[in-house]
């Protein structure tokens, strides 16, 4: 059954993923505007502040020069206007002669009392100083006090000017609250829009679903397409790609199940009947008793053939590791396994030939490539059939990074429509011949398998009653994966 709890916590994965990325998409810029809104609103406004007081002060500092007052000369004009500046901004003025001497503080805390500092001294030299402290919001101003009547215009003294931004400060909390409120507002608007869209996104997904859950349980074969977007479309597309592979896997795999328990069965059917008919004849002749038990011994033979046979393809199923890599002499190797063969080719009256171009050696494993040439050569001769005088050539060839093998024979061929399922496990192409001889159907399936694992390729071209020609190609070096 198709398991899809991974695929519906991605679904939920994804609304909600969908659902904070919309609230993000909507808070981030709300709040950067914010932000930009209320430092551009303080210094805008400190801007403003900074520009009218320092027009009251360089009024109020020209009256102090005209009027003497550096110098210590009482002017209830001037004091007047000191008090309307610190009343009006909630602020502080200093006023410092030449000496650096305070003469005037209306905070009455540091008269008579000499102040130096950077920002005095340079104003000294005739430069207005401002200063904003945002941390203690309040502004700083220093401006020399010169008689625009002197031709020298020489500095007679620095007033300053402290004043409070509290009121800047609080409408900048107040338009930070407001904006705050407008983007919880904004928030939540976009999170429920966020839920709608990601439902809609999602509802094709869910359908998807439970087309998977109908395959699952085996109401349906395939997943219904699932049209809303050309994603949906191809994910069922692919998902019924794989369960047709996955069919056919079954298909195949009880297919081979039946044929594995047909071919088992079939000789051990033989020996039952053998024997039961031997068991039914307690007087039959000694010669029946041997001819019986011969075909006994045979049926066993033959089971134990089809049993080794499977074995071996199991083993080939079985990951890459079980290779023994070895460099070997394939020349050499060839000449053995024909001379092991000689006997079943004078037996078939088959003539073997053995071509070699040049001296191979070649990285291999050294059993499983010898089962595959093996079963390639001895069926060249068991099936060749040719009444006129059989032959099976093999040859042997390289360059600089394969060796080639190519098997020929003059026999009965194979018919066009088989070629594509001769690599087939069981799958014969003549049933009753491939009996006759004793083949079990595998030994191809087994040759192909080998040849894979060693990283190569196997070919065939065949003529019905004209012969067969395998051709191999292998890596003269092991490429593993």
């Amino acid at each position: 059954m198709l398991k899809n709890k991974k695929l519906v916590d991605f679904i939920k994965s994804l609304k909600f993923r969908l659902m904070v990325l919309f609230v993000v998409i909507a808070i981030i810029p709300c709040h950067i505007l914010r932000v930009g809104i209320t430092q551009s609103y303080e210094s805008r406004a400190v801007s403003i502040r900074e520009s009218e007081i320092l027009s009251q002060a360089k009024i109020l500092s020209n009256k102090i020069a005209k009027s003497d007052y550096i110098s210590g000369k009482d002017n209830p004009d001037v004091e007047s206007q000191i008090s309307t500046l610190t009343t009006l901004y909630d602020g502080r003025v200093i006023v410092v002669d030449d000496n650096y001497k305070i003469i005037r503080d209306t905070y009455n805390l540091d008269e008579r009392k000499t102040i130096i500092s950077g920002q005095v001294v340079k104003t000294f030299a005739g430069d207005v100083m401002t200063n904003y402290d945002s941390r203690n919001h309040y502004i700083e101003l220093t401006i020399p006090v010169i008689d625009v009547e002197d031709d020298n215009r020489n500095v007679q003294g620095v007033m300053l000017v402290s004043v409070s931004t509290d009121n800047i400060v609080l409408n900048k909390t107040y338009l930070s609250q407001i904006g705050l409120i407008i983007e919880m507002i904004v928030g939540i608007l976009f999170a429920f829009v966020g839920v709608l869209v990601a439902m809609r996104i999602v509802r094709p997904m869910k359908k998807l679903v439970k087309g998977i859950e109908s395959v699952g349980s085996g109401f349906e074969d395939k997943v219904e397409a699932v049209d809303n977007y050309t994603e949906t479309v191809s994910i069922c597309n692919e998902i019924n790609k794989v369960l047709d592979k996955y069919k056919i896997l079954d298909d195949s795999r009880q297919e081979f199940v039946s044929n594995v328990s047909h071919e088992l069965k079939t000789p051990l059917t033989s020996m039952k009947v053998l024997a039961d008919s031997i068991t039914s004849m307690p007087d039959a002749p000694l010669e029946m008793y041997k001819e019986f038990m011969g075909d006994i011994a045979g049926e066993i033979e033959r089971e134990t053939k089809i049993i080794n046979d499977l074995l071996s393809l199991v083993k080939m199923d079985k990951s890459e590791g079980s290779l023994n890599i070895t460099t070997i002499n394939m020349n050499e190797l060839l000449e053995q396994i024909l001379k092991r063969l000689q006997p079943i080719a004078d037996k078939q009256n088959v003539e073997v030939v053995l071509e070699s171009f040049r001296p191979v050696t070649a990285e291999v494993d050294e059993v499983k490539i010898t089962l595959a040439i093996t079963n390639l050569v001895e069926n060249a001769i068991k099936y060749n059939g040719n009444e006129e005088g059989g032959w099976v050539h093999v040859s042997l060839n390289s360059d600089h990074q394969y060796f080639y093998l190519k098997v020929e024979d003059n026999g009965i061929g194979i018919p066009e429509e088989s070629l594509e399922h001769i690599y087939e496990r069981f799958y014969r192409v003549d049933k009753s011949h491939s009996r006759e001889i004793g083949g079990t159907g595998l030994g191809l399936a087994i040759t192909r398998n080998s040849i894979l694992m060693h990283r190569g390729a196997i070919m065939v071209h065949s003529i019905l009653n004209e012969g067969t020609t395998f051709d191999v190609r292998i890596p003269l070096n092991y490429i593993k994966a």
